[in-house]
């Protein structure tokens, strides 16, 4: 029989379930009369993905694993399914995508056309509209490898010679075949994909396209680049959420890739990978220099505290023998930061740690109280060693607050300015979410939005399709709205119309715009990616970040959680479902209550404004009833979570405007808190609580 579909999605998600349901919105949208189907593959997600995208999309095929199987094993399996089911054309997708609505039709037509091309890529750009790089490559050849690696198509991205793997030199504003395009949008034919059989699953995650190009053309067929159509590539998000190594995976990558198709030579793979690891260290060293910078200052703090001990032992600051130095310090050094390290600290995907870091430093206590016995020449005082430990201990302890506070400070002292994009239900119902009680002057948006940054609501940008000439594109008037927007309007108040979205890029300039949040659900997914091309010609620091009404709920929780771990990590176990965890908080409930029954109950009349009302809540805290530091009471709460935690007469949620978030939002937020409760986290929360930005 006939193909009776002409294109079948397969998408493989893992972890990304807001990305993945605005994905399927505008797939929705661009599928419109095409018969085709939808495939999503879940690669064993641990943030409730399909039970919370499968209600909303029946029509839909989802496909569960038991197991991360890795970007192109997944994909395969979609691939299988969809060849079974007759497909002419197979679209591999990434769920952290969004879809112009002509682009199914470009790509049908475009293949129609070119019945040579049997693979295809359409433009990709970057949530500030800017044109993202790896949707059209070229192969990594020995040398193009090696100027990747080396960095010289940094140093020459307009060389032909230099700049072969990302094309750096042709540009992207026309269509032409290509060696090869990004794994996150690959429009394949049937014929095609029958022939490769689908991505080489030796790669677990990034090659695997570099890979499938390349045999598409050794079989016979042309790559293409089609720049007509354009799609919103929220680049790396699964990565993201997951532990994995995203700079040592996409190295090795290029090195099976190399070793596959390129070179058998064991000196040049060996060049190679010498160059992957000095290339590795210094992506790592630029990518978490947070984590480096802290490294370096507690192997400061260690230094110094044995210089100091020193001098209170031997009232010099080098009493040991001429042939201990550099020495000591060295092992010191050595043993200490490699016992902080093996506790987990200075983890890209963890907050800094008083508690780990203390208990690396007692771990390299017992170690370096040992060493003398083996190495008798530096068996010189044992009270040093204590001092060294005890003043390192407080050194490293006061980094870890002061860099809290500094942050704290600093996310306080932020504004992120924020701009609507339409004029609808969805913008008053967000407007009143964010703005406070007070009216705009008193509005705090310490709800997380974009790193809980002190949120300021600039204005709404109209998409009516206006006269307006650019001088009167910046006014706040709204006598050019229609009649039923300007009712929406004026149910806003204080919120001005600044513009009419024809002159976006000028309202970006002019009111330092931050972020664009589009709630305006009836402009074509085209006209917008199109506005945000044009946006992003601005200079890097004045562009702003578009985000889409829909996701914002998901957005605001992510965002809190992310001042917490520095990530948005994977559900895998709660902490408070744990006997330590739960031991520890209800000790600190206990011995924090009655230091404010006893000590600090002056204070709490001074600050509280229902005096009798609050000793009887600490009192509930006593009886177990409530925790100092918990849960928002939430009546759509879950059983699970209500057994393991308990309502809190402060917490994460509550520090962060729960009247302004959604119950989706809070629910997310109390489940983060008893799955990474740690005492620690309890001091964050409260030193959030205290240096809460405060307006008049």
């Amino acid at each position: 029989m006939p193909p009776t579909i002409n294109i079948s999605v397969v998408i493989v998600n893992y972890n990304v379930k807001d990305f993945l349901v605005q994905c399927l919105y505008s797939l929705q949208a661009a599928l419109r009369g095409i018969p085709s189907e939808i495939i999503v593959v879940d690669n064993n997600s641990t943030d409730g993905s399909l039970d919370y995208a499968e209600p909303m999309f029946p029509d839909v095929q989802f496909v569960r694993l038991s197991e991360n199987l890795g970007f192109g094993r997944a994909n395969n399996l979609g691939f299988d399914m969809a060849l079974e089911h007759g497909a002419r054309f197979v679209l591999c997708l990434n769920p952290d995508t969004l879809i112009s609505e002509d682009t199914m039709t470009t790509m049908l037509q475009y293949m129609a056309e070119h019945p040579d091309v049997g693979l295809s890529g359409c433009k990709l750009l970057n949530a500030d509209g800017t044109f993202q790089l790896s949707c059209r490559r070229g192969f990594p050849t020995p040398w193009a490898s090696f100027t990747k690696v080396f960095g010289l198509q940094a140093l020459f991205p307009k060389s032909r010679w230099f700049a072969q793997y990302n094309q750096t030199f042709r540009s992207e504003n026309e269509t032409y075949d290509i060696d090869a395009v990004a794994g996150a949008f690959m429009f394949i034919r049937r014929e095609t994909l029958e022939r490769i059989h689908g991505f080489d699953e030796d790669f677990f995650m990034y090659g695997e396209d570099l890979d499938l190009c390349y045999r598409v053309i050794v079989a016979g067929w042309k790559v293409a680049y089609i720049h007509s159509t354009s799609i919103i590539h929220y680049k790396g998000e699964s990565t993201r959420r997951s532990d994995i190594n995203e700079v040592r995976v996409f190295y090795e990558a290029m090195v099976i890739f190399t070793r596959k198709h390129f070179s058998s030579s064991p000196l040049f793979l060996l060049f190679l990978r010498a160059g992957i690891f000095v290339r590795e260290g210094i992506a790592y060293l630029s990518h978490y220099r947070r984590e480096a910078s802290l490294l370096l200052a507690d192997a400061l703090a260690i230094n110094a505290s044995l210089l100091i001990a020193t001098k209170l032992w031997k009232s010099i600051w080098f009493a040991f023998p001429d042939y201990a130095y550099p020495t000591v310090f060295i092992a010191v050094s050595l043993v200490t930061l490699g016992s902080v390290l093996a506790v987990g600290e200075y983890s890209p995907y963890q907050k800094p740690s008083i508690r780990r870091v203390f208990s690396g430093l007692m771990i390299s206590f017992f170690i370096l109280s040992t060493l003398p016995y083996f190495f008798k020449s530096y068996a010189f005082s044992r009270a040093v060693l204590v001092m060294t430990i005890t003043f390192s201990v407080v050194f490293t302890a006061m980094i870890r607050i002061g860099l809290t506070l500094l942050e704290k400070v600093v996310h306080s002292q932020s504004e992120r300015r924020v701009a609507l994009l339409g004029i609808n239900r969805a913008t008053e119902r967000l407007i009143e979410r964010l703005q406070a009680p007070q009216g705009l002057g008193g509005f705090n948006a310490e709800i997380g939005l974009q790193e809980a940054y002190s949120t300021i609501i600039v204005g709404i940008i109209s998409t009516e399709q206006t006269s307006m000439n650019q001088s009167s594109a910046n006014q706040s008037s709204v006598n050019q709205l229609s009649d039923g927007t300007l009712q929406s309007l004026q149910s806003l108040r204080d919120v001005p119309v600044i513009g009419n979205v024809s002159y976006l890029r000028k309202l970006i300039e002019q009111h330092r715009i931050h972020e664009i949040i589009i709630t305006d659900t009836v402009m074509p997914r085209a006209e917008v990616i199109r506005i945000m091309m044009d946006a992003a010609e601005l200079p890097a620091q004045a562009r702003a970040t578009f985000r889409f009404a829909r996701e914002y709920d998901d957005v605001i929780a992510e965002r809190v959680l992310e001042r917490y771990t520095g990530d948005t990590p994977a559900i895998t176990q709660y902490n408070l479902a744990l006997w330590k965890y739960r031991f520890v908080k209800r000790l600190s409930d206990f011995v924090g209550t009655l230091f404010l029954l006893t000590v600090g109950l002056p204070v709490v009349y001074l600050v509280s404004q229902d005096f009798v009302h609050a000793v009887k809540a600490f009192f509930d805290v006593l009886r177990g009833k409530k925790s100092l530091i918990g849960l928002y009471p939430l009546k759509e709460n879950t059983q699970q979570l209500g057994s393991i935690g308990l309502e809190g007469l402060t917490g994460l949620a509550h520090v962060h405007s729960p009247e302004r978030l959604s119950t989706q939002a809070i629910q997310n937020i109390n489940e983060f808190y008893i799955q990474h409760y740690s005492l620690w986290l309890d001091v964050e929360i409260l030193t959030t609580l205290m240096f809460k930005k405060r307006r008049p």
